[in-house]
């Protein structure tokens, strides 16, 4: 048992030497990308914004079929025959994905309407936009709602399928917020902050489970209406990133099967920051860059 034990104890900086000289290799020469013909796509949140850029692009990408699931019929609809006109089949669901029993009910709509679901994209969110003290209670449920417990409900509806498959992948889109909060969006913050978590657990829980994946996107503020007004003080040194840029480089992920992505690449500095500096310097960092201020301005989505 000891030898076992030593030998398991030698082999194991040998395995982390390989994984990492591995993936620097995949930064140099990237792996084959998964072929997307046969998937069945569902986006939530797919009317507008990052949302529809990603139907956009998965549709480019050669999708069977994308399903977008929201709360505004006409954008939804605008999204779907703009696809259709792409060539690829696409329909849409009208559906408050915080609201559990109209996800498991509009889950089972899909799969009799159109099929069994292989790359669930949970995209929706909302952002309320105020301090604690200023912030209405049923506003904060609302983006609780929505931006964490609806992923519990989407992945508990559509992931057992995948498992049964042994094909399937679950995407979040999430923020670089869940790493570094900033004054003034409380409820958005915490609410990708248990989304994070949620992602993370997930995609271990993933690790036995073959042909199932997870994929967790990190971006940087994104010009979308969601977030309308909020300002940073170097907008030419740290440029809001586009919609269109977030959408291909998710999809891109999801064909390599890349676990976690941070937009831009310079948002790993920020990760290691936070993991070495003392409080006080990170407050400074905020202050300095106008994080501390941004959301003064915020007006959001009208």
């Amino acid at each position: 048992m000891i030898w076992k034990w030593l030998g398991a104890l030698l082999l194991f900086p040998v395995q982390m030497v390989y994984l990492v000289v591995k993936a620097a290799v995949c930064m140099v020469l990237p792996p084959k990308l998964r072929d997307l013909s046969g998937e069945n796509v569902l986006i939530t949140g797919g009317g507008r914004g990052i949302g529809r850029h990603l139907a956009r692009e998965f549709a480019k990408r050669g999708a069977r079929k994308i399903i977008l699931w929201g709360r505004t019929e006409k954008c939804l609809k605008e999204t779907t025959e703009e696809i259709r006109m792409m060539g690829t089949e696409c329909y849409y669901f009208i559906c408050d994905v915080g609201n559990r029993e109209e996800v498991y009910q509009q889950a089972k709509a899909v799969r009799e309407k159109v099929g069994d679901i292989t790359i669930l994209v949970n995209n929706a969110a909302v952002v309320h936009g105020k301090s604690l003290m200023d912030s209405d209670d049923d506003a904060l449920l609302k983006s609780q709602h929505i931006n964490t417990l609806g992923q519990f409900w989407t992945t508990k509806a559509f992931l057992p399928r995948m498992l049964e498959l042994q094909n399937g992948h679950i995407v979040c889109l999430n923020s670089v917020l869940a790493l570094s909060a900033i004054p003034g969006a409380i409820d958005y913050c915490t609410s990708k902050a248990s989304s994070f978590a949620f992602m993370e657990s997930l995609t271990l829980g993933l690790l036995d489970c073959p042909g199932v994946n997870a994929t967790t996107v990190l971006p940087f503020h994104t010009s979308t209406e969601m977030f309308q007004g909020m300002r940073i003080r170097f907008p030419n040194l740290f440029p809001p990133l586009k919609p269109e840029t977030v959408a291909r480089r998710t999809v891109e992920a999801v064909q390599m099967n890349q676990a976690f992505l941070l937009l831009p690449w310079t948002m790993h500095v920020l990760v290691i920051l936070k993991s070495i500096l003392p409080q006080a310097a990170l407050e400074e960092i905020h202050k300095f860059s106008g994080s501390y201020t941004c959301m003064n301005t915020f007006k959001g989505r009208t």
